[in-house]
């Protein structure tokens, strides 16, 4: 690379910061939407009653499999653009509009990982809960959830990296994230010779965030074992 090209780079590199910190923050909130929903429908696969395991099977199912992208088409399309209440009109962005695309997968997947943790769990765990006479929800507070949650993490940190690599897609959409920033530079400079260095630069910021989260998650698994 050029002295040119560096200093184009560097004089945007703000900009693509700050684009690729909407990134996380869009992560972060989908990521908090998403466990919260997938905790209970998890909790609704291990359920007591058929119906409630039938129902949360079939949406985690569908959720799981679900392309993201249409997901996130669905609800830039099918949400409202503003909100009208008591005389208020308060506006829906785009962005908000993808975090709440991006929460459904999200919710699928953490669905699976609470099924799987509870599930994993030797049946002489239940067995000993029954015999100290604490009832289905105690056991799971007591007994299960504790023990579970420790199997649970490693999975669920591998969904959150997922997660921060398919957030790009919300630049489709309209939101003004990395790749979106990253596309507005490279229209207003004209030059296709940054393209390979704009997008490298976006790589490498989405390989120094990940990175740490895999390490992160191969420590826990092992010690989880």
């Amino acid at each position: 690379m050029n002295m040119d090209k560096l200093e184009v780079i560097v004089n945007w590199l703000p900009v693509i910061l700050q684009g690729f910190g909407f990134d996380i923050l869009i992560s972060l909130l989908a990521m908090l939407i998403g466990s919260i929903a997938g905790l209970f429908l998890g909790f609704g696969q291990v359920a007591e009653h058929a119906t409630v395991r039938l129902v949360s099977r079939i949406v985690t199912q569908f959720f799981r499999n679900a392309p993201w992208l249409v997901i996130l088409f669905f609800c830039i399309y099918l949400l409202p653009f503003e909100i009208r209440a008591f005389g208020l009109e308060i506006p829906f962005p785009a962005w908000a509009k993808g975090v709440i695309g991006l929460s459904f997968p999200v919710m699928g997947n953490v669905s699976e990982v609470v099924r799987g943790g509870i599930q994993s769990l030797p049946s002489g765990q239940w067995e000993a809960a029954d015999a100290l006479g604490l009832n289905r929800a105690q056991t799971m507070r007591l007994c299960i959830i504790p023990q579970a949650i420790k199997r649970m993490m490693a999975p669920w940190m591998n969904t959150y990296a997922v997660l921060i690599m398919a957030t790009p897609l919300v630049s489709i959409v309209g939101v003004n994230d990395s790749v979106k920033v990253a596309g507005s530079m490279l229209s207003t400079l004209e030059n296709p010779a940054l393209l390979i260095w704009v997008y490298g630069l976006i790589l490498l910021l989405f390989f120094m965030y990940c990175a740490p989260i895999a390490l992160l998650t191969k420590r826990i698994e092992a010690r989880a074992k």
